[in-house]
């Protein structure tokens, strides 16, 4: 695949935008935003003339070529104006996620060489005042929202409106400078910089250049065909390379309406107000899905909770089949359709998957039990693997769907695996380089394979199937390898069972967890089982919750190698936090740092020890600590503790 597959006309994402304002104009909504209760829309020429007045302003405000801006918020149609008016300028976006502390926001900032920063709102805001002396190569902080920022009167910072007034008014004097800029970008332009997520350092930042964002969109699409009347939902991370592929740039490829929730608290029930057709979630987020279900199932009436279980039992059967594209048998046909008039259709609505057509999940490991679910309830999920550096390397093609796997490669991608069993990506699409680290860049490219640093194999049919991290592959008894991945993500299938670390340790034939419960579902379930309690810790150290967590296991275990059972467990006292640097910005479990936190506990599991105290640092947003004293129990898997 070359430059030249895509044309000349739409190989960047500022020409895709021009292409469909052209062709769509105000006959069809681009982008559609709740905000106070209301759906407000924009068509291509609003999208186009927004960001044509953005550009220009950055014109005004002299942002040159190859200079970087900044773009801190939630999903906003705000976000694609403000990137894509940078592009214009053929300057790259680096996304930083919202959550992120002042601290690491210097770091983005200072590491890219950034000239302004792009937010959302007074928060942001206020992170920004409080580095500003220690990023002077910023020129402007741009926000959005104003609501609590009336009284500030830094020169530093501008409105958008106010920036927008310029863009305007230079337009005005320039009629066709935008248009010629766009003609002006090119398809090996610099788009975007994706920061890894740091599990084992600091984050590095992979350079994708148009050409190669758009690229992937095109090859996803020659698998899983997307129309222009589709409609998608934004909510996932900006900074995070898949809501560029199945979003940004996806919906400028083909021209689908991108829809963005009110906040993080309506997601839910703005994805059943949209109903959309496409939809790409974490396998957190679809594993979410499935413990609100189980709950809800465990809290209905015995009627309602049987023929939901004879439905899943046909669902799974059929789905099965479906997944490998055959067909069930005729009777297990008639009941396939008896469950999805009785319980599925009315399930899916519930959820807001009632239209969906193209489900996919990537980002880390899924459970093959989550795929295999969600088939059945008539949601065809399917599995992606990729990564900031290769993009989206392979998919399960449809009627191939195998659970356990993450598909074949697309379409001008090559995978094979090294001697050590890591995971090798030929492609098209790789990375330019990571910003200013040649020498890692050297590393992870050799001879136009891409190193993963995953753990990996291919099966007979090509499928290929990630188990783990290169680094985070244990010993347990010497020799045996053993991957606590592989162990976890059974675990999240459980409704109780929010997140888990699992280790294994060399001179032992076991493994041990430390498990978050998930407090909403254990909670609902002690109330209903009349379990008083009155905190997370006094309601993880329950021995009815233990017993609880204790048969999740025992499930999971028949799945792992004799040698690498679960045999104790903890219940943190906690939940595992990103602010505590014990989760990635992404929500990926940064192990070598959760060792170390929590080498007591681990310690305490190889033990005989029956309890131990802890004493825990807790780092709230706004940077203050504070210390938090407890003790918890050491429990046996095998056995009453």
């Amino acid at each position: 695949m070359t430059l030249e597959i895509l044309g000349t006309n739409k190989n960047t994402l500022p020409k895709l935008l021009l292409r469909h304002t052209e062709r769509f104009q105000d006959r069809r909504v681009a982008l559609r935003e709740k905000d106070r209760g209301i759906w407000n829309t924009y068509t291509w020429s609003d999208y186009y003339s927004i960001v044509e007045s953005l550009a220009a302003a950055f014109v005004v405000m002299g942002l040159k070529k190859d200079e970087k801006v900044a773009i801190i918020g939630e999903n906003k149609p705000h976000v694609y104006w403000f990137e894509l008016g940078a592009q214009i300028c053929r300057a790259p976006v680096v996304g930083v996620f919202s959550d992120c502390s002042a601290e690491e926001i210097k770091y983005f900032l200072t590491h890219s060489d950034c000239r302004f920063v792009v937010c959302q709102d007074q928060e942001q805001v206020d992170k920004l005042l409080e580095i500003k002396d220690e990023v002077p190569q910023i020129r402007k902080v741009i926000y959005w929202e104003e609501r609590g920022l009336w009284s500030y009167r830094d020169p530093w910072l501008l409105n958008m409106e106010e920036m927008m007034k310029e863009g305007r008014e230079h337009v005005r004097e320039h009629p066709g400078v935008i248009r010629a800029m766009i003609e002006e970008t090119r398809g090996d332009d610099v788009a975007a910089f994706f920061y890894s997520s740091g599990t084992t350092g600091k984050p590095k930042a992979a350079v994708q250049t148009h050409f190669n964002i758009i690229a992937m969109a095109h090859l996803m699409d020659q698998r899983y065909f997307v129309s222009d009347t589709d409609d998608a939902v934004s909510f996932l991370p900006i900074a995070w390379i898949g809501e560029q592929l199945f979003n940004v740039s996806y919906s400028l490829y083909k021209g689908f309406t991108v829809n963005f929730p009110e906040s993080q608290e309506t997601i839910q029930a703005n994805i059943r107000e949209v109903g959309p057709q496409v939809l790409m979630l974490s396998p957190r987020l679809w594993e979410e899905h499935i413990r609100t279900i189980r709950v809800k199932m465990a809290n209905a009436s015995w009627l309602n909770r049987t023929l939901f279980n004879l439905a899943l039992k046909v669902g799974l059967r059929a789905g099965d089949a479906k997944m490998k594209g055959r067909t069930v048998s005729p009777p297990w046909y008639v009941l396939s359709i008896l469950a999805e008039a009785l319980v599925f259709r009315p399930l899916r609505d519930r959820l807001g998957l009632r239209r969906i057509r193209v489900a996919r999940t990537a980002g880390t490991a899924v459970s093959p039990d989550v795929i295999r679910y969600f088939h059945a309830i008539g949601v065809p999920l399917v599995q992606l693997y990729g990564s900031s550096e290769c993009g989206v390397a392979t998919m399960h093609p449809k009627n191939q769907v195998k659970a356990e796997t993450c598909g074949v490669p697309l379409d001008g991608y090559n995978i094979r695996i090294s001697d050590e069993g890591e995971v090798l990506v030929k492609s098209p699409c790789l990375f330019k380089e990571y910003f200013k680290e040649p020498k890692k860049t050297a590393k992870a490219i050799k001879n136009g394979w891409f190193h993963t640093g995953d753990f990996g194999h291919v099966d007979d049919e090509g499928h290929l199937i990630v188990m783990d991290r290169m680094d985070d592959l244990q010993r347990i008894r010497g020799d045996k390898l053993f991957s606590p991945q592989f162990a976890e993500t059974r675990l999240r299938f459980s409704p109780y069972i929010k997140d888990a670390l699992v280790v294994g340790h060399e001179d032992y034939d076991y493994s041990a967890a430390i498990i978050n419960i998930d407090y909403d579902n254990v909670a609902h379930w002690a109330e209903k089982n009349r379990v008083v309690f009155t905190t997370f810790l006094d309601l993880s150290q329950k021995n009815e919750v233990v017993r609880l967590v204790r048969s999740e296991i025992e499930a999971i275990n028949g799945f792992l190698p004799e040698w690498a059972r679960i045999e104790r467990f903890i219940n943190l006292h906690k939940e595992f936090d990103a602010d505590e640097e014990e989760l990635t910005r992404t929500r990926k479990v940064r192990r070598d740092f959760m060792e170390k936190k929590y080498h007591q506990l681990i310690d305490a599991l190889y033990s005989e020890h029956k309890r131990i105290d802890v004493t825990a640092t807790v780092t709230y947003r706004d940077g203050t600590t504070a210390e938090l004293k407890s003790s918890v129990t050491i429990n046996s898997v095998t056995s009453e503790s």
